[in-house]
């Protein structure tokens, strides 16, 4: 049992609001999750791409890595320190190399995009949020996630959202089946995974799709046809989200819409601050069925 949030903004003067709106849809999950937490934040563009990177050493681990990391790379670098997590900005055509040189370090790579950074921790939603000041975010779009871990130990890099390609993220509510064949299928390909989480697999496999001239829809309605077992998707790109849930939909889903954004979440209490809550159109999304919102 795990709890998802999502919030797709459609109107830019509400940009200001993303963090504190999204932190408290995931805050009402908690009883869902307790254990760890996670929100995907699609802010403003970087002039390169932003490497966001974890250690449990906190801030000691980022002393002076942009400048070592400038020397190593022969470029300038930029270095932001948010608790335990850190934002790197790197040239584009050097994002390979530096993500080699970061985890030589012993820095975990939580994601990489050009407008979307990741944070995520163990513990309690609301402390994760006020550890990393998530109320305080702006963006156009984010999605959030608060695990109670089932299958797998209690970790950071167990938590969700799991990336494993620029500006793309996922959430899960469920459980994979068959995520070990399909993480054979994918290394085949070259497609890099980290964890032994059944969620970071259905990352990579619509990541690889829309890699291969997939869009976003058709990345989706690949997961049901390739993935076994029961699952709500929510998946981060970033121009949007999409949602899919399982021919069954065993899990708790509901949405709901307004002028002025689209909201997802496992219970409508998630919904109950938004604004305008009362007139938005809310419904339960069907089984086996793709929703996606792009700007």
């Amino acid at each position: 049992m795990c709890g998802i949030v999502g919030l797709f903004l459609k109107q830019d003067a509400m940009r200001p609001k993303l963090g504190e709106m999204l932190c408290d849809m995931l805050v009402t999950m908690t009883d869902r999750g307790p254990d760890s937490a996670g929100i995907a934040i699609y802010g403003d563009a970087a002039d390169g791409v932003k490497i966001t990177v974890q250690s449990d050493a906190g801030t000691i681990a980022f002393e002076g890595l942009d400048r070592t990391l400038s020397e190593a790379l022969g470029a300038a670098v930029t270095v932001r320190t948010v608790d335990t997590h850190a934002v790197i900005v790197v040239p584009p055509e050097l994002e390979e190399v530096a993500v080699i040189a970061l985890e030589q370090r012993g820095l975990r790579i939580m994601a990489s995009g050009v407008a979307m950074e990741i944070y995520k921790e163990v513990g309690l939603p609301r402390d994760v949020a006020a550890r990393f000041g998530l109320r305080g975010m702006g963006g156009s779009h984010g999605i959030g996630h608060t695990r109670m871990a089932t299958e797998s130990a209690v970790t950071t890099l167990g938590a969700h959202p799991f990336s494993t390609a620029r500006d793309q993220c996922l959430v899960h509510n469920g459980s994979l089946s068959n995520h070990n064949q399909m993480r054979r299928k994918l290394a085949r390909r070259g497609v890099k995974t980290r964890t032994e989480n059944d969620t970071e697999v259905g990352a990579a496999y619509i990541s690889s799709r829309m890699a291969d001239g997939a869009t976003l829809g058709e990345a989706l309605e690949g997961t049901l046809r390739d993935l076994d077992g029961f699952f709500t998707f929510v998946t981060g790109t970033r121009n949007g989200f999409g949602v899919v849930r399982d021919p069954i939909a065993c899990k708790p889903a509901v949405m709901a819409e307004t002028d002025a954004l689209v909201a997802f979440a496992s219970e409508y209490r998630a919904f109950a601050d938004l604004p305008d809550i009362g007139h938005a159109r809310v419904w339960e999304p069907e089984p086996a069925t793709v929703y996606f919102w792009e700007r």
